[in-house]
């Protein structure tokens, strides 16, 4: 099941799945909020158009405020919420904890048992999201960003009965 078909709204922020329209405005998010490590066109024109990869889009008022962007590999049951962004002026809002639950339900969508993610150390606010929505931290990369900050790993188990983490 395609993201495209999941909505979730929070407020007046409405979550849909992105498609090839949106990539002029994925784009201009990334540069505002990511600067230094902003994906490029092409990097985003890939993800809007795989067979694995969920790309969702939270807008205000008709206007982009927020991505995130799931990816789920074939002969796993993971997924790694390999990216999620707010606009700084919605930081604070919901938008964060609405597009994390929008990939929550994209990860299940695909029947994925599990999802992980990677986290700036310095990233306090995304940190918090993260923990309140559930997640654990299990692990720490060393110079993972640009800036030589290390990431902090965080998964979260999301379906069925089974305790044991995937490894």
């Amino acid at each position: 099941m395609r993201a495209t078909s999941l909505k979730r709204s929070h407020s007046e922020v409405d979550v849909r799945g992105g498609g090839a329209d949106d990539l002029d405005g994925l784009v201009a998010l990334e540069q505002v909020v990511f600067a230094a490590d902003a994906m490029t066109r092409r990097s985003l024109k890939r993800f809007l158009a795989s067979q694995t990869a969920d790309v969702l889009i939270a807008e205000f008022a008709g206007e982009i405020v927020g991505c995130a962007i799931v990816l789920s590999h074939p002969k796993t049951s993971l997924a790694r919420l390999y990216s999620i962004a707010v606009l700084a002026d919605y930081a604070g809002a919901g938008v964060g904890p609405v597009l994390l639950a929008a990939a929550e339900d994209a990860a299940r969508a695909r029947g994925r048992n599990e999802i992980r993610l990677e986290v700036h150390e310095n990233n306090e606010r995304a940190i918090s999201c993260y923990r309140k929505s559930g997640y654990d931290e299990f692990g720490r990369l060393c110079g993972y960003y640009r800036d030589f900050g290390d990431a902090l790993r965080f998964r979260k188990r999301l379906l069925g009965s089974d305790t044991r983490w995937q490894t």
